[in-house]
C-alpha cells in the first residue's frame, strides 16, 4: 500500500500510535479516510520509538515528517500497543470527579489534595486487545479515564505554565481488580497492577489538537450500555493543578503518563455489583481523542 493523502486543502488531526506489525514494534501517524483507518510506519525509516520524539523535544519535527509519509497499513493489519512504551512513570489520580467522590458516602467531603497511586506498563494492553481477568478474582472492573502525556520536563511547575508541559492526550481503561484493591490495610497497588488488566490507547492526540482541557466529555460503555458519562468541567482537581501538584515532589519527565480520574458508574457501584466477564466489550470515548475498545478474556494458566 502506498499513498500520501493531500494535506494541503484539509487539516488532518495529528494522532500517533505504537503498534506491532509482523512481530516488529513500530509507530506512525493515524489517518482516517472514507471510514477506514490507516497507519504510517515512521519507525521503519527513522527508528527510535514514539517516546523518543517527545523526550528530545522534537514532536514538531515528527508532525512534519508525518504529513509527508506514505501510509503503510490498514488498521486491521496491526496490533495496537500502548502509545507510550518507554515513559518512566504512570501516575493515576483517584476519585477526582465530584460525582465519583459523592459515591463514598462515609467520606465524601471534598479532599484537600488528590489521591495518587502508580501503575506499571505491563498492567496495560492496547486498543482492540482483550483485558485479562486473572484466576485470583472475578471482580475485574472498568474505569474510563483521560490520560495526560508529559512533553516537557519540570519540577514545581506553576499551574499557569502546566499546559506547556503537555505533549498530548490518550485514553485509559483503568481496569481494577476490586477485591485486591482492599487486599491490604492502606494501599491499592495490588488491585491496580494485574498484568493486562487495563488498556491505554488507541493513540496519542497532540496537544495542539485540544482546544479546551476543561470541557472534555468522557463516556464509558459496556456492551453498548452507557455506564459512565461526565465532563472534565466537573473535576475537583484540574489538569493544570494535577501537573503542578505532582511536580512538587517528583520531576515530571517526557513520556510520563498521568491518568486524571474516572467518573461515577463503575461496576462495583451497582447493587449487586456488575463486574466484567469474558465476551464483554468496553469502550471509552472522548470525541476529541477517539475510542478505546477492549474485550475481556480469562487468563490461561500454563
Amino acid at each position: 500500500m502506498s499513498a500520501i493523502f493531500d494535506t494541503q486543502n484539509q487539516h488532518l488531526p495529528m494522532r500517533f500510535a505504537s503498534y506491532n506489525i509482523n512481530n516488529r514494534i513500530t509507530y506512525g501517524s493515524v489517518i482516517e479516510k472514507e471510514n477506514t483507518i490507516f497507519l504510517t510506519d515512521i519507525g521503519k525509516d527513522y527508528g527510535y520509538d514514539l517516546c523518543h520524539w517527545i523526550k528530545t523535544g522534537a514532536l514538531d519535527k515528527l508532525i512534519a515528517i508525518a504529513r509527508n509519509t506514505e501510509i503503510s497499513y490498514r488498521e486491521k493489519e496491526v496490533v495496537y500497543l500502548s502509545p507510550i512504551l518507554s515513559g518512566e512513570k504512570i501516575a493515576c489520580i483517584g476519585v477526582n470527579y465530584a460525582n465519583r467522590n459523592a459515591e463514598y458516602k462515609d467520606n465524601s467531603d471534598v479532599p484537600k489534595y488528590p489521591s495518587l497511586f502508580l501503575r506499571y506498563q505491563d498492567s496495560f494492553t492496547g486498543h482492540k486487545e482483550n483485558l485479562v481477568r486473572p484466576p485470583e478474582s472475578n471482580q475485574l472492573d472498568y474505569e474510563g479515564e483521560i490520560v495526560i502525556i508529559i512533553g516537557k520536563p519540570g519540577r514545581r511547575i506553576p499551574e499557569n505554565k502546566a499546559f506547556e508541559h503537555i505533549a498530548g492526550l490518550t485514553l485509559m481503561n483503568e481496569g481494577t481488580i476490586r477485591d485486591w484493591v482492599r487486599h491490604a490495610k492502606f494501599n491499592v497497588t495490588q488491585g491496580k497492577n494485574f498484568e493486562k488488566s487495563g488498556a491505554i490507547g488507541p493513540w496519542m492526540v497532540t496537544a495542539d489538537e485540544i482546544k479546551d482541557y476543561t470541557n472534555l466529555t468522557i463516556e464509558t460503555r459496556v456492551n453498548g450500555e452507557i455506564r459512565q458519562q461526565d465532563s472534565t468541567i466537573n473535576l475537583m482537581f484540574s489538569f493544570a493543578y494535577i501537573i503542578s501538584y505532582l511536580s512538587t515532589f517528583m520531576t515530571l519527565k517526557p513520556g510520563d503518563m498521568i491518568s486524571t480520574g474516572t467518573p461515577n458508574g463503575a461496576g462495583a457501584r451497582f447493587t449487586p455489583p456488575i463486574y466484567l466477564t469474558p465476551g464483554d466489550i468496553v469502550t471509552v470515548e472522548v470525541p476529541e481523542i477517539g475510542i478505546l475498545k477492549n474485550g475481556i478474556e480469562d487468563e490461561i494458566l500454563l
